[in-house]
């Protein structure tokens, strides 16, 4: 394991220059040591993007994400000339290509730092590109398993035991668990998001350094990664519009709105089939769910009421989280005075009768939105959307990177751009 000292790392995985140099500004402030040109910028700006982060920080080290998997010497030997301390290389490239990369950094003064991701995360590649001497390892948590709520130092841990020279770490790190990675041998820690979508970089880096030098780790409200486990945390941050986002502008229940709102609101989803009007399965379903679910009501959309006061009185007493209605829905005032979430796409004083004829806890289609019992159900003020069970942690945390991101474009917008500007929207509209 090597004794270098911690090093913090900004990767600046923009796509615009002028939005990276503003944040690396702040970083430096606060106290990053190197700047990582990030493989989105490269692919964006080209090595242009490395030359303004040499001129701007003249003093910094700087690396060039160029995650490169053939032609090691030429894209080395391009990257060092437009001024890169540091060049990474894929640990997925052949054996030559790392090779001719580490001989190609020596000839123009550059230092290579060999990356591990996914397939290549395996002690016998380890083992095998330690002999090759490279000047640094890297550790990568991809974005995608970062999203799963997956985030490991367990192999971190393992390439510390082999490896003497300083081993880098990139993945999901913020003030809560940049510790646990230097504990595991890591001493480049690469901070992503939790700088870069912060409101205020300078303060973050200065968070992170705190945490570092105390060996403590220090709570943070966003910039983390949740599993199954605790779902209703995450789901309480976000908005349904992020969790749209997150599903690629997907997952709104089409012709429901609320009509008694009550605040947000989530749970996994009770589904019922029925006809316009015959409100028995609905109320039936009251005994079923569980407290924390929402009922899900499929009555063609039509008058008339499937749901009214007295179905949501005993909702509320069994602490359900609400109901949507595709269908009518009456007794509004008292349904608002219960302060209980209700959604649905009619209002009509006039009631069905309970003739039984639906089902209870079966696939049911909205629009085009299928929703199967057990589906995570969330709805505020703009609607609802319904998430797959099967993939809610990984969708509930990109919605949160929607959220994160979001709030860094709010910050650049107080400090005096417009969001047109800010995200440079001409440059990246489709040629017609």
């Amino acid at each position: 394991m090597s004794k270098m000292k911690p090093v913090i790392q900004i990767a600046l995985d923009f796509v615009d220059i002028d939005r990276a140099i503003r944040v690396a500004r702040e970083s430096v402030r606060g106290g990053a040591d190197w700047l990582e040109a990030g493989t989105p910028l490269i692919k964006s700006c080209g090595l242009d993007a490395v030359r303004t982060l040499r001129k701007e920080f003249p003093g910094k080290t700087i690396i060039a994400d160029m995650k490169i998997l053939d032609a090691g010497r030429t894209e080395v030997e391009i990257a060092a000339k437009s001024g890169a301390d540091i060049v990474v290389v894929m640990a997925n490239a052949s054996d030559n290509t790392i090779q001719e990369a580490i001989e190609a950094a020596r000839n123009y003064g550059a230092k290579i730092l060999v990356d591990f991701m996914e397939d290549a995360c395996t002690i016998e590649r380890v083992k095998k590109i330690a002999n090759f001497s490279p000047d640094f390892v890297g550790i990568h948590i991809p974005i995608d398993q970062q999203m799963t709520g997956n985030i490991s130092f367990d192999f971190l841990k393992q390439v510390s035991r082999i490896v003497s020279i300083p081993i880098a770490i990139a993945g999901g790190l913020n003030s809560e668990n940049v510790v646990d990675a230097i504990k595991a041998g890591a001493s480049i820690l690469i901070i992503g998001g939790a700088v870069t979508k912060s409101e205020d970089a300078e303060k973050a880096v200065k968070v992170i350094r705190r945490a570092i030098e105390s060996r403590t780790s220090i709570k943070s409200e966003l910039f983390k990664r949740y599993t199954d486990k605790n779902l209703d945390e995450v789901l309480s941050k976000v908005s349904t519009a992020n969790l749209s986002d997150a599903m690629h502008r997907s997952g709104w229940i089409p012709q429901v709105r609320p009509v008694s709102y009550a605040g947000k609101f989530s749970g996994q989803a009770i589904t019922v089939r029925t006809y316009p009007g015959d409100w028995a399965k609905p109320v039936e379903a009251v005994d079923i769910a569980q407290s924390g679910q929402v009922i899900v009501i499929d009555a063609c959309g039509l008058a008339p009421a499937v749901w009214g006061e007295l179905a949501t009185h005993s909702a509320s007493i069994k602490k359900i989280a609400g109901v949507v209605i595709h269908g009518a829905i009456r007794d509004i005032e008292d349904i608002r005075n219960l302060k209980f979430p209700a959604y649905a796409s009619l209002i009509c004083p006039q009631a069905g009768e309970p003739k039984g004829l639906g089902e209870i806890n079966v696939p049911i289609q909205i629009g085009p939105v299928k929703i199967l019992p057990g589906d995570w159900i969330v709805g505020d003020e703009d609607g609802v959307v319904c998430i797959p069970s099967q993939k809610v942690a990984e969708i509930a945390n990109r919605a949160m990177d929607v959220l994160e991101k979001e709030n860094r474009l709010r910050a650049e917008i107080k400090q005096g751009g417009t969001l047109s500007k800010i995200t440079h929207l001409l440059r990246w509209e489709k040629p017609k």
